[in-house]
């Protein structure tokens, strides 16, 4: 079974059908191998063949290593699609609709997600749980951290994040045990940030210019030349990413996947890629900013 695929609707029914799928599903794995999540972001939907992640950024059938416009298998790419690799679980949630609604069910998707990632520590509590999530899936990610033990998630890399920074310190700090955060951000994506706190203006500054200072949170903006260069010297070449405007650039900048891989097997510790943001005026800190609740 090289990937799961588990709806926020299957985690919030009552009963132990996703318990016994989850225990399973790691059962057919080696021994300690880590797992993976995969949250997908904003205009996927499972219940709609077109939008459906599962067949396309989940995807590990025999088109899994072609790349189609911004459709690239991340199972695949992570290297989670083999027989003796960790196991890799596609969470799937409505995100469909506006901006505005997409952004409340991601809050609810965060609390199913969080029951999924409950059992899979409960039932095999020395494996490492890792999540690994995109745009809006990160503030299901980050959602999810309120619901779960001390120590249940060990890594999450964040890739293009739709989330307020005052948002992610909230969740970081009601957690008990956070996890290391690898936030991926770069200029490609500034249109979208510039959006999202235009939608959202009472939330203050994204994810996109910089996270909470905190030990554990980790920014890499991979638009910097500078930061690309210390990449290269650690042996991690990404190919500059030509598009000037890119929601998707995180996952779709060659190169990157072979880095992502490392951090979530635990060879690279994502203190070690920690940078500055370059922040533009309209998101810069405002000391007299209070930020609404979640």
């Amino acid at each position: 079974m090289p990937v799961l695929f588990v709806s926020e609707d299957e985690c919030r029914a009552p009963g132990a059908e996703i318990a016994s799928r989850l225990g399973a599903a790691l059962g057919d794995r080696p021994a300690r191998a880590p797992v993976t999540l995969l949250v997908h972001g904003f205009r996927y939907d499972a219940a709609d063949k077109t939008r459906d992640p599962r067949r396309l950024i989940y995807q590990t059938g025999p088109d899994a290593g072609r790349q189609r416009g911004r459709t690239i298998s991340w199972t695949r790419h992570l290297g989670l699609s083999g027989a003796d690799s960790g196991l890799a679980i596609g969470f799937c949630w409505r995100a469909t609709g506006t901006i505005w609604t997409a952004y409340d069910r991601a809050a609810a998707a965060g609390a199913a997600l969080a029951r999924a990632i409950s059992v899979l520590h409960g039932a095999a509590p020395d494996r490492a749980i890792n999540i690994f999530a995109h745009s809006l899936g990160a503030r299901v990610a980050l959602r999810a951290l309120a619901h779960l033990p001390p120590g249940a998630v060990d890594r999450m890399i964040l890739m293009s994040a739709a989330e307020f920074r005052s948002r992610a310190e909230r969740a970081l700090t009601v957690a008990a045990g956070a996890p290391e955060v690898l936030n991926v951000t770069g200029r490609e994506n500034a249109l979208f940030d510039l959006l999202l706190r235009a939608a959202f203006p009472h939330l203050g500054p994204t994810l996109g210019t910089g996270g909470p200072v905190r030990a554990g949170w980790a920014d890499l903006p991979m638009d910097r030349d500078d930061c690309t260069g210390a990449l290269a010297a650690m042996g991690y070449r990404l190919r500059p990413y030509r598009a000037r405007v890119c929601h998707w650039s995180g996952y779709l900048r060659p190169g990157a996947f072979a880095l992502y891989r490392d951090v979530l097997e635990g060879r690279v510790a994502p203190s070690t890629l920690a940078w500055t943001v370059d922040r533009p005026p309209w998101q810069m800190p405002d000391p007299d900013f209070q930020p609404a609740a979640p």
